[in-house]
């Protein structure tokens, strides 16, 4: 394809990730509204958000597996009229239990648009110039991570309410189907179809199961009981029989584990775990403290995510042009992670009264070690596949980052909960034993499990739960700072091969580049 039909075909990716990662973000300021007038708890808010990432966590590697089997375009155009249909259902929601319901529909939808992206600019260009196509992705995601909270903002205080939230990104989508069916074009290798159904269904129950044991035990059920029991042993035997499965079952894999042979594979894989627990910690909870611990609307909130987008959006465009230009990508991916680890760090001691600004500077960081690191780590395992396997090895790396992602909002999700229902009962029984309160007064935060609307309590209640979540959510991002640093040694460990110019492999990637050249200089490229 020529520059010019890559970028005609690029438009409509980029508005598929624009929609993929608009019906995220354009949520995530309007869910404490939403769990308030849908009388949610904190683990319904958790679980909002960890239903859309389990959908796509399960059905990321059958995306997948399916392009390599199928049409690239049919499937992204399937996908978004899937997040469509989840979208369309979770604006109609009357309940949490609906609404949850509806979500994992929409994470169906944007698990097929976010792995297929990748797998299709991976089959238009070759990995050297990919970097260059990789910073108008990156500058996508900034953009959507960016225009998510401040028009989510605006909707939520608007007549639109909250429901309108759910509706924004659906005449995107339907710009982009129509694009991609007008410009994008890609050969399609048909061969016989063999899904792994029994492999699939076992890694969403496995997961599915874990993912429960984390975010309810210790509110539902303790820790150490029977019910833990059932679900962690439930987990892990679906998981291990799921890894049977997948090496001796199944004809083709979901995952095909032969590709964790390869050290850059498995080594990525491990650093996508980890990055999906800090990256899905940043936006998630820190929308939730703007407005739970620091008073501020729906559109203020959207506002503060400023600093952390200027930094994601400017490592990602300056990383993929040098990328491209130099063809060197391991010091981007050590030097964002090492970002990551200082960002993390530094959120980590943030509280209810922390300077704004200074959180501010904390997010910019953290910003920039995402913005180097997303992109290029699947860049960095695609470079060392060959055009069969690209679909199922970018969706290997896309599936353990969303995995990390649900397990870290999960877990953290539960931990904050926790954590805040433990500050708000301590400083509830200060005010009453000091005689500031009631009891009956007291009774309006309960155990300090629900989403109350703060600014319908009592100056006192307020401030309790206000300091409460401040102090829990800078709790939380000191428990992703481990996270952060196992990710920071994975990728110290990949080796470094030079980017192939050609879209496929041949022996090696340093006599792609050589035989790429010698076509070149004969004319016959």
């Amino acid at each position: 394809m020529s520059h010019k039909e890559i970028l005609e075909a690029l438009s409509g990716l980029l508005v598929a990730m624009f929609v993929a990662i608009l019906s995220s973000t354009v949520v995530t300021n309007a869910l404490p509204r939403i769990v308030s007038d849908l009388h949610g708890t904190q683990t319904g808010y958790t679980w909002v958000l960890v239903a859309t990432m389990l959908a796509m966590t399960a059905t990321t590697p059958i995306w997948g597996k399916l392009a390599d089997l199928f049409s690239k375009k049919l499937l992204i155009q399937v996908a978004l009229v899937v997040y469509v249909s989840g979208s369309a259902l979770a604006g109609l929601a009357q309940s949490m239990s609906w609404l949850i319901g509806a979500r994992v529909i929409t994470g169906v939808g944007v698990g097929g648009v976010m792995a297929l992206i990748q797998i299709i600019i991976g089959s238009m260009v070759s990995p050297r110039e990919r970097g260059r196509y990789s910073g108008y992705i990156g500058a996508s995601f900034g953009l959507a991570t960016l225009l998510g909270p401040l028009v989510g903002g605006l909707i939520v205080d608007s007549a639109l309410g909250w429901r309108g939230c759910f509706y924004v990104g659906l005449p995107f989508a339907i710009v982009s189907i129509a694009i991609l069916q007008a410009k994008l074009h890609l050969p399609t290798v048909r061969r016989p179809v063999r899904i792994d159904y029994l492999g699939s269904v076992l890694i969403m129950g496995g997961v599915s199961l874990l993912l429960v044991w984390v975010s309810l035990a210790g509110s539902q059920f303790a820790w150490w009981s029977a019910t833990t029991a059932y679900l962690v042993i439930g987990g892990l035997v679906a998981l291990a029989a799921a890894v049977y499965v997948e090496a001796k079952v199944a004809a083709e894999p979901i995952i095909p584990l032969e590709l964790f042979k390869d050290r850059t594979i498995a080594l990525a894989t491990i650093s996508a775990i980890f990055v999906g627990v800090v990256l899905l910690s940043g936006t998630t909870f820190l929308s939730e403290y703007f407005q739970s611990s620091r008073g501020m609307s729906p559109t203020h909130a959207g506002l503060m995510s400023l600093a952390m987008v200027a930094g994601l959006m400017g490592t990602s465009i300056v990383s993929g042009r040098l990328i491209s230009t130099t063809g060197r990508w391991k010091v981007w991916l050590v030097g964002g992670m090492a970002a990551i680890v200082v960002g993390s760090a530094l959120l980590g001691t943030i509280d209810g009264e922390t300077s704004l600004v200074l959180v501010g500077v904390f997010m910019f960081v953290l910003g920039m070690g995402l913005g180097a690191t997303q992109q290029n780590l699947i860049l960095s395992v695609q470079n060392n596949v060959d055009q069969a396997n690209i679909g199922a090895a970018s969706s290997v790396v896309a599936f353990f980052r969303t995995m990390g992602g649900a397990i870290g909002v999960s877990a953290l999700g539960a931990v904050l909960s926790h954590r805040v229902s433990v500050h708000v009962t301590d400083g509830v029984t200060a005010l009453v034993q000091g005689g500031q309160i009631t009891a009956d007064q007291a009774k309006a935060l309960g155990d300090g499990t629900s989403v109350p609307d703060i600014s319908a309590l009592p100056a006192a209640l307020a401030n309790v739960f206000e300091s409460a979540f401040g102090t829990a959510t800078g709790q939380i991002f000191l428990f992703a700072v481990p996270c952060a640093v196992l990710a920071l040694l994975a990728v110290s460990f990949i080796k470094e091969t030079r980017l192939r110019t050609t879209l496929d492999s041949l022996e090696s990637p340093e006599l792609a580049i050589d035989v790429a050249a010698e076509l070149e200089v004969g004319g016959r490229r």
